[in-house]
């Protein structure tokens, strides 16, 4: 049974990865114009799930990767696209660990944050809140209000899309460190600070040691949200509303196990910061069709549309919205939902929320209601 398990996953994936290729293939071969994937690149979007250090573009790592003396089991870059791939959500977090080698210096996050704007802009993305993990570097003398600067720097030299930064806290550092970086951030949240999350692993550092953390951010008048219910259940969700009391969810995928969890989702409207290509790169879901998002959608969640860690797991968002068409017949009258959802739960102002809609709304390419 487990072999048979594993050898339908890893067809799964393979069917995945031959869509997507394709789809890139198309778009720049110009064999066939799809309007469909044309449309899902034209029309305005926002992102509120999305890890700086999981978007460098892989051409921009390859430059770090080569100046840090490169890496015997990289001889070229396609080898290192073929390294972005996972048996499960464990080997991701290795790989992560493994790819923030590459960044050492202040500088590298200049390059990376520079790079990772230009591709958002490239995709019409008006507006993205990135996390950005300030304890993962901390061993490497790198400060957070030092990293935030970098960031900003390299952030600056795109246009097109207004980006504000999340830090995340790694709840693999424990509270102690979350405090040092919720310190640190409230000295540089002039530079689009408005945030804070946790990422990590979730199903061996469960969310309730941090409740104190979490209640001081609110104090200090940032945003709040938490990975949970993608390496653990329903349990994780609710210590994170219960406990953390967060604004929005962090993927939020196995909240189904719990009836009336996904009650409680409907009726206090918390949003989910849904990444349907992330849950099946990392095995959260056996197969793409599994996903609950249409079925959360039906019910009345607020699921917004994110790519999370789009170089590791070569996404688009555009092409988040033309597989959720694809596979579960989302019209684009109901993406555009899905995107107005994503400004409804973006940490702005009502007034810039209100004005961000009304730009989207104004676009050539939006589908109204």
């Amino acid at each position: 049974m487990l072999a048979r398990f594993s050898a339908l996953l890893c067809v799964t994936r393979r069917l995945i990865d031959a869509i997507l290729a394709l789809f890139r293939e198309c778009a720049t071969s110009g064999h066939i114009s799809l309007s469909g994937l044309g449309w899902f690149e034209r029309v305005p979007k926002v992102e509120l799930h999305l890890h700086l250090e999981g978007a460098i573009p892989h051409e921009a790592l390859w430059e770090l990767v080569r100046k840090y003396g490169g890496d015997p089991s990289l001889p070229d870059p396609e080898s290192l696209r073929r390294r972005f791939e996972y048996r499960d959500f464990r080997q991701f977090v290795e790989t992560w660990v493994w790819k923030n080698q590459f960044l050492r210096e202040y500088e590298d996050f200049t390059l990376a944050a520079a790079a990772m704007a230009r591709r958002l802009a490239d995709q019409n993305i008006r507006y993205a809140e990135v996390f950005y993990s300030p304890a993962d570097f901390q061993v490497r003398g790198l400060e957070a209000q030092g990293l935030t600067v970098a960031i900003r720097s390299g952030l600056s030299q795109a246009s097109g899309t207004q980006v504000a930064l999340i830090a995340d806290l790694v709840r693999d550092c424990g509270p102690s460190s979350a405090f040092r970086t919720l310190s640190e951030i409230s000295e540089v949240r002039d530079l689009g600070v408005i945030g804070i999350g946790m990422g990590g692993s979730e199903d061996k550092f469960p969310p309730e040691p941090f409740e104190a953390l979490y209640a001081e951010a609110r104090r200090r008048g940032f945003g709040t949200t938490a990975h949970a219910g993608e390496a653990a259940g329903a349990g994780s969700i609710w210590g994170a509303i219960r406990k953390l009391k967060v604004d929005r969810i962090g993927h939020g995928t196995r909240a189904e196990e719990d009836e009336s969890l996904i009650e409680f989702l409907v009726d206090h409207q918390v949003p989910l910061e849904m990444c349907p290509i992330s849950n099946l790169r990392t095995g959260v879901i056996r197969a793409y069709e599994d996903h609950p998002v249409r079925r959360f959608f039906d019910r009345g969640v607020i699921v917004t549309i994110n790519t999370d860690d789009p170089a590791m797991f070569g996404n688009s968002l555009a092409e988040e919205y033309r597989l959720l068409s694809e596979t579960f017949r989302f019209s684009r009258k109901e993406i555009c939902r899905l995107i107005l959802n994503g400004i409804r739960a973006a940490w702005l102002s009502s007034e810039k929320r209100e004005e961000l809609a009304a730009t989207f709304c104004a676009d050539p390419a939006w589908e109204p209601d």
